[in-house]
């Protein structure tokens, strides 16, 4: 089994300590902690090996560098995104229609809540 392959378990227990200061947090959002445990979630099911999922993130990174990006860090989890759903489409467990149809309803959700409170789709 390569290092690529490991069982997350084995795979968070071989990442060295870290520290983050006055307890900052993790994720700058709850959506970027979300996505990050899908892909975990998909990964201890069997359904997405790490060097998938590397070759899917490396080629969003890839073609947003192409397109100009700064690389600031604050796109990052948005790229994690992007990856996530091409995996999906690419394995057929979501149609670029439906991810279409779910994005579209959570922005009017997210333009009709007000600011500080829960979205809710309907």
């Amino acid at each position: 089994m390569t290092s690529a392959e490991k069982p997350s378990s084995e795979y968070r227990s071989s990442l060295p300590e870290t520290t983050r200061e006055d307890a900052e947090p993790v994720f700058d959002a709850p959506w970027q902690a979300a996505a990050f445990a899908m892909t975990l979630a998909l990964h201890e099911r069997g359904l997405v090996t790490w060097t998938e999922w590397t070759a899917y993130l490396s080629s969003v990174i890839r073609d947003a560098q192409a397109l100009g990006d700064p690389d600031r860090g604050d796109t990052y989890y948005a790229y994690w995104l992007t990856a996530l759903e091409r995996i999906a489409t690419a394995k057929g467990w979501v149609t670029t229609d439906a991810l279409l149809k779910c994005r579209n309803a959570w922005d009017e959700a997210a333009r009709r809540t007000p600011h500080g409170k829960p979205i809710e789709l309907r």
